[in-house]
Protein backbone atom coordinates (compact mmCIF):
# COMPACT_ATOMS: atom_id res chain seq x y z
CA UNK A 1 0.00 0.00 0.00
CA UNK A 2 1.26 3.08 -0.95
CA UNK A 3 1.71 5.66 1.94
CA UNK A 4 2.23 9.14 1.23
CA UNK A 5 4.97 11.20 2.90
CA UNK A 6 5.30 13.83 5.51
CA UNK A 7 1.44 13.71 4.73
CA UNK A 8 0.68 16.37 7.91
CA UNK A 9 3.49 18.45 7.70
CA UNK A 10 2.56 19.09 3.38
CA UNK A 11 -1.57 19.82 4.60
CA UNK A 12 -0.03 22.20 7.10
CA UNK A 13 2.14 23.69 4.80
CA UNK A 14 -0.08 24.60 1.80
CA UNK A 15 -3.01 25.62 3.86
CA UNK A 16 -5.04 24.28 1.78
CA UNK A 17 -8.41 26.10 1.83
CA UNK A 18 -12.26 25.83 0.36
CA UNK A 19 -11.90 27.37 -3.43
CA UNK A 20 -8.13 27.05 -3.70
CA UNK A 21 -6.22 25.68 -6.45
CA UNK A 22 -2.70 23.15 -6.69
CA UNK A 23 -0.34 21.55 -8.53
CA UNK A 24 0.75 18.34 -7.37
CA UNK A 25 3.65 17.52 -9.98
CA UNK A 26 4.44 13.97 -8.97
CA UNK A 27 1.06 12.89 -8.88
CA UNK A 28 1.93 9.09 -8.29
CA UNK A 29 -0.79 7.45 -6.36
CA UNK A 30 -2.78 10.35 -5.21
CA UNK A 31 -1.82 10.21 -1.80
CA UNK A 32 -1.01 13.56 -1.06
CA UNK A 33 -3.35 14.91 -3.94
CA UNK A 34 -6.32 13.27 -2.49
CA UNK A 35 -6.13 14.85 0.68
CA UNK A 36 -6.05 18.63 -0.44
CA UNK A 37 -9.08 17.43 -2.62
CA UNK A 38 -10.71 16.82 0.85
CA UNK A 39 -9.95 20.62 2.04
CA UNK A 40 -10.75 22.59 -1.18
CA UNK A 41 -13.75 21.24 -2.14
CA UNK A 42 -16.42 21.82 -3.89
CA UNK A 43 -14.59 25.23 -5.99
CA UNK A 44 -11.24 24.57 -5.47
CA UNK A 45 -9.30 21.98 -7.90
CA UNK A 46 -5.97 19.72 -7.89
CA UNK A 47 -4.23 19.73 -11.21
CA UNK A 48 -1.96 15.87 -11.06
CA UNK A 49 0.96 15.80 -13.53
CA UNK A 50 2.74 12.62 -13.71
CA UNK A 51 4.97 11.59 -15.97
CA UNK A 52 3.74 7.19 -15.90
CA UNK A 53 1.05 7.18 -17.88
CA UNK A 54 0.49 3.91 -15.57
CA UNK A 55 0.10 5.90 -12.60
CA UNK A 56 -2.48 8.23 -13.69
CA UNK A 57 -4.66 5.07 -15.15
CA UNK A 58 -5.50 4.79 -11.35
CA UNK A 59 -6.95 8.00 -10.74
CA UNK A 60 -10.00 9.01 -12.44
CA UNK A 61 -10.51 12.98 -13.31
CA UNK A 62 -13.29 14.98 -11.47
CA UNK A 63 -14.33 18.21 -11.96
CA UNK A 64 -11.98 19.03 -9.13
CA UNK A 65 -9.08 16.82 -9.89
CA UNK A 66 -7.42 17.27 -13.27
CA UNK A 67 -5.24 15.10 -14.53
CA UNK A 68 -1.89 15.23 -17.15
CA UNK A 69 0.50 13.29 -18.06
CA UNK A 70 3.67 15.19 -18.86
CA UNK A 71 6.92 16.27 -17.60
CA UNK A 72 6.98 18.80 -14.81
CA UNK A 73 10.02 20.36 -16.77
CA UNK A 74 7.05 22.05 -19.10
CA UNK A 75 5.08 23.47 -15.75
CA UNK A 76 3.95 26.69 -17.06
CA UNK A 77 2.95 24.95 -20.86
CA UNK A 78 0.95 22.03 -19.16
CA UNK A 79 -1.02 24.73 -16.78
CA UNK A 80 -1.49 27.34 -19.52
CA UNK A 81 -3.65 24.27 -21.66
CA UNK A 82 -5.18 23.36 -18.53
CA UNK A 83 -6.54 27.02 -17.52
CA UNK A 84 -5.94 26.30 -13.89
CA UNK A 85 -5.53 29.91 -11.92
CA UNK A 86 -4.82 31.03 -9.36
CA UNK A 87 -2.36 28.46 -8.34
CA UNK A 88 -2.28 28.89 -4.23
CA UNK A 89 0.62 25.98 -3.90
CA UNK A 90 2.71 23.50 -5.63
CA UNK A 91 3.93 20.38 -4.47
CA UNK A 92 7.26 18.45 -5.32
CA UNK A 93 7.03 14.61 -4.04
CA UNK A 94 10.60 13.41 -5.64
CA UNK A 95 10.43 9.85 -4.51
CA UNK A 96 9.68 7.57 -6.80
CA UNK A 97 6.07 5.77 -5.61
CA UNK A 98 5.42 2.27 -4.03
CA UNK A 99 3.97 0.82 -7.50
CA UNK A 100 6.73 2.50 -9.22
CA UNK A 101 9.31 0.17 -7.35
CA UNK A 102 7.51 -2.87 -7.04
CA UNK A 103 5.08 -3.33 -10.34
CA UNK A 104 6.67 -1.35 -12.71
CA UNK A 105 8.64 -4.46 -14.49
CA UNK A 106 10.97 -1.61 -15.21
CA UNK A 107 14.38 -2.74 -13.19
CA UNK A 108 14.00 0.61 -10.62
CA UNK A 109 15.20 -1.87 -7.98
CA UNK A 110 17.76 -4.08 -7.19
CA UNK A 111 15.60 -6.25 -4.84
CA UNK A 112 13.64 -7.47 -7.77
CA UNK A 113 14.77 -9.34 -10.94
CA UNK A 114 13.92 -7.13 -14.04
CA UNK A 115 14.86 -5.92 -17.18
CA UNK A 116 17.33 -3.00 -17.15
CA UNK A 117 15.23 -0.34 -18.23
CA UNK A 118 14.08 2.68 -15.89
CA UNK A 119 12.22 5.08 -17.95
CA UNK A 120 9.84 6.39 -15.93
CA UNK A 121 8.44 7.27 -19.43
CA UNK A 122 8.60 4.17 -22.20
CA UNK A 123 8.44 6.93 -24.88
CA UNK A 124 12.36 7.90 -23.49
CA UNK A 125 15.17 6.33 -25.52
CA UNK A 126 17.60 6.14 -23.16
CA UNK A 127 17.34 2.95 -20.88
CA UNK A 128 20.01 1.71 -18.05
CA UNK A 129 20.70 -1.52 -20.45
CA UNK A 130 22.16 1.08 -22.96
CA UNK A 131 24.17 3.15 -19.93
CA UNK A 132 25.80 -0.44 -18.75
CA UNK A 133 26.17 -1.84 -21.90
CA UNK A 134 26.93 1.20 -24.15
CA UNK A 135 28.82 3.62 -22.15
CA UNK A 136 32.40 3.99 -21.19
CA UNK A 137 34.49 3.33 -18.20
CA UNK A 138 35.16 7.46 -18.08
CA UNK A 139 31.06 7.66 -18.59
CA UNK A 140 30.24 5.18 -15.64
CA UNK A 141 32.59 5.87 -13.54
CA UNK A 142 31.68 9.34 -13.43
CA UNK A 143 27.64 8.93 -13.00
CA UNK A 144 28.06 6.56 -10.50
CA UNK A 145 30.58 9.00 -8.56
CA UNK A 146 28.52 11.97 -9.22
CA UNK A 147 24.71 11.11 -9.26
CA UNK A 148 25.60 7.92 -6.87
CA UNK A 149 28.25 9.95 -4.43
CA UNK A 150 29.82 6.03 -4.39
CA UNK A 151 32.94 5.85 -3.22
CA UNK A 152 34.16 2.41 -5.19
CA UNK A 153 32.77 4.03 -8.25
CA UNK A 154 35.73 3.41 -10.08
CA UNK A 155 35.86 -0.37 -9.36
CA UNK A 156 32.40 -0.66 -10.12
CA UNK A 157 32.40 0.81 -13.53
CA UNK A 158 35.77 -1.33 -14.32
CA UNK A 159 34.05 -4.93 -13.31
CA UNK A 160 31.10 -3.89 -15.57
CA UNK A 161 33.46 -3.05 -18.69
CA UNK A 162 34.59 -6.70 -17.81
CA UNK A 163 31.60 -8.61 -17.86
CA UNK A 164 30.01 -6.70 -20.25
CA UNK A 165 32.78 -8.54 -22.67
CA UNK A 166 31.57 -11.95 -21.30
CA UNK A 167 27.87 -10.97 -21.69
CA UNK A 168 25.27 -8.40 -22.65
CA UNK A 169 23.93 -7.40 -18.53
CA UNK A 170 20.19 -6.90 -19.21
CA UNK A 171 18.90 -7.48 -15.77
CA UNK A 172 18.74 -6.40 -12.61
CA UNK A 173 19.98 -8.87 -10.76
CA UNK A 174 23.21 -9.50 -13.48
CA UNK A 175 24.20 -6.17 -12.92
CA UNK A 176 23.60 -6.68 -8.70
CA UNK A 177 25.88 -9.78 -9.22
CA UNK A 178 28.89 -7.60 -10.89
CA UNK A 179 28.26 -4.70 -8.07
CA UNK A 180 28.58 -7.21 -5.32
CA UNK A 181 31.49 -8.88 -7.04
CA UNK A 182 33.15 -5.28 -7.37
CA UNK A 183 32.90 -3.89 -4.01
CA UNK A 184 35.58 -5.05 -1.07
CA UNK A 185 34.34 -8.74 1.24
CA UNK A 186 34.48 -6.21 4.19
CA UNK A 187 31.50 -4.06 3.12
CA UNK A 188 29.38 -7.08 2.56
CA UNK A 189 30.26 -8.68 5.77
CA UNK A 190 29.52 -5.07 7.80
CA UNK A 191 25.84 -5.33 5.54
CA UNK A 192 26.64 -2.37 3.30
CA UNK A 193 26.25 -4.17 0.17
CA UNK A 194 22.52 -2.51 -0.18
CA UNK A 195 23.61 1.15 0.19
CA UNK A 196 25.85 0.60 -2.26
CA UNK A 197 23.50 -1.06 -4.49
CA UNK A 198 20.89 1.73 -3.89
CA UNK A 199 23.79 4.30 -4.97
CA UNK A 200 24.12 2.85 -7.86
CA UNK A 201 20.80 2.34 -9.01
CA UNK A 202 19.93 6.11 -8.26
CA UNK A 203 22.53 7.22 -10.37
CA UNK A 204 21.33 5.03 -13.04
CA UNK A 205 17.65 6.00 -12.87
CA UNK A 206 18.63 9.77 -12.71
CA UNK A 207 20.62 9.86 -16.02
CA UNK A 208 18.13 7.77 -17.26
CA UNK A 209 15.05 10.43 -16.57
CA UNK A 210 17.72 13.34 -17.01
CA UNK A 211 15.86 14.08 -13.14
CA UNK A 212 18.04 16.74 -11.88
CA UNK A 213 17.54 18.85 -14.74
CA UNK A 214 14.14 18.70 -15.26
CA UNK A 215 14.17 19.63 -11.09
CA UNK A 216 15.74 23.07 -11.63
CA UNK A 217 13.17 23.35 -14.78
CA UNK A 218 10.61 22.58 -12.68
CA UNK A 219 11.53 24.92 -9.68
CA UNK A 220 11.81 28.01 -11.84
CA UNK A 221 8.30 27.55 -13.49
CA UNK A 222 6.66 26.73 -10.24
CA UNK A 223 7.93 30.74 -8.75
CA UNK A 224 6.62 31.97 -12.26
CA UNK A 225 3.15 29.91 -11.76
CA UNK A 226 2.29 30.47 -7.92
CA UNK A 227 0.04 33.59 -7.44
CA UNK A 228 0.92 35.88 -4.45
CA UNK A 229 1.14 34.22 -0.83
CA UNK A 230 1.03 30.75 -3.17
CA UNK A 231 3.21 27.97 -1.39
CA UNK A 232 5.89 25.76 -2.74
CA UNK A 233 6.69 22.77 -0.72
CA UNK A 234 9.33 19.95 -2.10
CA UNK A 235 9.96 16.31 -1.01
CA UNK A 236 13.56 15.43 -1.92
CA UNK A 237 14.74 11.71 -1.03
CA UNK A 238 18.76 12.17 -1.80
CA UNK A 239 21.34 14.92 -1.38
CA UNK A 240 21.63 15.54 -4.77
CA UNK A 241 18.03 16.90 -4.91
CA UNK A 242 18.20 18.31 -1.32
CA UNK A 243 21.12 20.45 -2.46
CA UNK A 244 19.30 21.82 -5.44
CA UNK A 245 15.90 22.83 -3.95
CA UNK A 246 18.31 24.62 -0.75
CA UNK A 247 20.48 26.44 -3.69
CA UNK A 248 17.17 27.36 -5.39
CA UNK A 249 15.06 28.70 -2.60
CA UNK A 250 18.15 30.75 -1.17
CA UNK A 251 19.04 32.32 -4.49
CA UNK A 252 15.14 33.33 -5.34
CA UNK A 253 14.98 34.33 -1.29
CA UNK A 254 18.00 36.59 -2.46
CA UNK A 255 16.33 38.09 -5.45
CA UNK A 256 13.20 39.00 -3.96
CA UNK A 257 11.08 36.35 -5.30
CA UNK A 258 10.20 33.97 -2.28
CA UNK A 259 10.37 33.70 1.45
CA UNK A 260 12.28 30.49 2.96
CA UNK A 261 9.52 28.96 5.49
CA UNK A 262 11.98 26.06 6.77
CA UNK A 263 15.15 27.30 8.09
CA UNK A 264 16.02 23.72 8.07
CA UNK A 265 14.25 20.54 6.29
CA UNK A 266 11.63 19.24 7.82
CA UNK A 267 12.09 15.22 8.24
CA UNK A 268 9.77 12.12 9.27
CA UNK A 269 9.13 11.98 12.76
CA UNK A 270 10.20 8.52 14.37
CA UNK A 271 6.61 6.90 14.10
CA UNK A 272 6.11 7.93 10.54
CA UNK A 273 9.64 6.01 9.29
CA UNK A 274 8.44 2.47 11.90
CA UNK A 275 5.49 2.99 9.67
CA UNK A 276 6.54 3.94 6.81
CA UNK A 277 10.28 3.34 6.14
CA UNK A 278 10.55 4.51 2.78
CA UNK A 279 10.12 8.33 4.55
CA UNK A 280 13.15 7.68 6.11
CA UNK A 281 15.62 10.04 3.83
CA UNK A 282 12.78 12.41 2.61
CA UNK A 283 13.65 16.30 3.34
CA UNK A 284 10.66 18.66 3.28
CA UNK A 285 11.95 22.41 2.61
CA UNK A 286 8.79 25.51 1.91
CA UNK A 287 8.78 28.83 0.74
CA UNK A 288 6.36 31.56 0.49
CA UNK A 289 6.35 34.00 -3.05
CA UNK A 290 6.29 37.17 -2.37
Amino acid sequence: MHIPVLLNEVIYYLQPKRGKNFVDCTLGEGGHAQALLEKIKPEGKVLGIDLDPEALKKLKPTKNLLLFKGNFKDLKTIVKKTGLKPINGVLFDLGLSSGQLEESGKGFSYKKDEPLDMRIDSSLNLTAKEIINKWSFEDLYKIFKEYGEEKFSRRIAKKIIEKRKEEIIQSTFQLKKVILQAIPFSETKRGRSDRVLARIFQALRIVVNDELENLKQGLIQAVDILDSGGRLVVISFHSLEDRIVKRFLKEKQKEGFLKILTKKPITPSAKEIINNPKSRSAKLRVAVKL
